[in-house]
């Protein structure tokens, strides 16, 4: 059974040179985005699902438009169907409820968690994770201390002690994109770019 997972975009909000950031994932035939928006030709035309982490999100009305023109609600919500199961996770991130998501299928742990401020105990000994990186080397905090986004740096470091066996950063902000171009990297895990696939053969860093 064919279980491909394709990055659509792997830009923070506003990028100046990345599209949002948002997973295509796809097994048995089965098709669900998560996040998301930007060019519409970067989903296929139907989908079995389309999950947010965010419900507030920035991108959200653009988001909802692209899932109605699939035939599907875009929201926060469980979904499994052949063998598949997408599971919203609770992430720290800003002050109303935020998600990231547990992926499984042939007994592989794939993470989605594009924000969070705290590194999710959740996403532990996973197989792969695609995490924030909106920050390189120091956390970004929200006005008012009601949340933010993690450095990408800790983000690598964290993931390595908690046994994820591959890490992509693929929520890039500003700071990050500026060390890409300083040609620094991760101690542990890379960068994400938009339109990459994964097969999971290929998932081991």
């Amino acid at each position: 059974m064919a279980f491909r997972l394709t990055l659509t975009g792997v830009g923070a909000m506003a990028s100046p040179r990345f599209a949002p950031a948002g997973l295509l994932v796809e097994y048995d035939g089965v098709k669900v985005v998560l996040d998301g928006s930007g060019d519409p030709g970067s989903f296929p035309d139907a989908v079995d699902g389309w999950l947010v982490t965010d419900e507030r999100a920035e991108l959200i009305r653009e988001i909802r438009e692209l899932a109605k023109e699939r035939g599907v609600e875009a929201g926060v919500e469980r979904f499994s169907a052949r063998g598949l199961t997408l599971d919203p996770m609770r992430v720290i991130h800003t002050s109303h409820p935020t998600f990231g998501y547990s992926i499984r299928a042939e007994e592989r742990h794939i993470v989605w968690a594009p924000e969070f401020l705290v590194f999710p105990e959740w996403a532990s000994h996973s197989d792969l994770m695609f995490a924030d990186a909106a920050g390189w080397d120091r956390a970004i905090h929200f006005r008012g201390s009601v949340g933010g986004h993690a450095a990408a740096l800790a983000v690598s470091r964290e993931a390595r002690e908690r046994q994820v066996s591959r890490l992509v950063l693929a929520h890039i902000g500003r700071p990050t994109i500026r060390a890409m171009d300083r040609g620094e990297r991760p101690p542990f895990g890379s960068f994400g770019h938009d339109g990459a696939r994964l097969e999971p053969r290929r998932w081991r860093q």
